[in-house]
């Protein structure tokens, strides 16, 4: 996978990130579900990490964004199939 340094405002500030093209690509779906720009979405990661540099909080983020999608789906999906079983057992 190819990594791709695009510049970001942040505050006001330009500032360069190099992230993989599948992590850019997350980011800006991201946002747009968000109705945020990716620059707002980027200055909220930036404002809320721990350490570490700015390239590798925005992976974390896209990575726990899509992992919690995930969570959110299996339980939805194990919730439909639950109600099948109860639905068929009752008939």
């Amino acid at each position: 996978m190819t990594v791709i340094k695009r510049s970001i405002v942040i505050a006001g500030h330009k500032t360069s990130v190099s992230l993989e093209d599948g992590f850019w690509t997350g980011l800006k779906e991201i946002a747009a579900a968000r109705r945020s720009t990716l620059s707002d979405l980027v200055a909220s990661i930036d404002t809320g990490r721990t350490g570490g540099n700015l390239s590798s909080a925005i992976r974390l983020f896209v990575l726990e964004h899509y992992r919690t999608a995930a969570r959110a789906n299996t339980a939805a999906d194990s919730d439909e199939s639950n109600s099948e079983i109860i639905k068929d057992a009752s008939e």
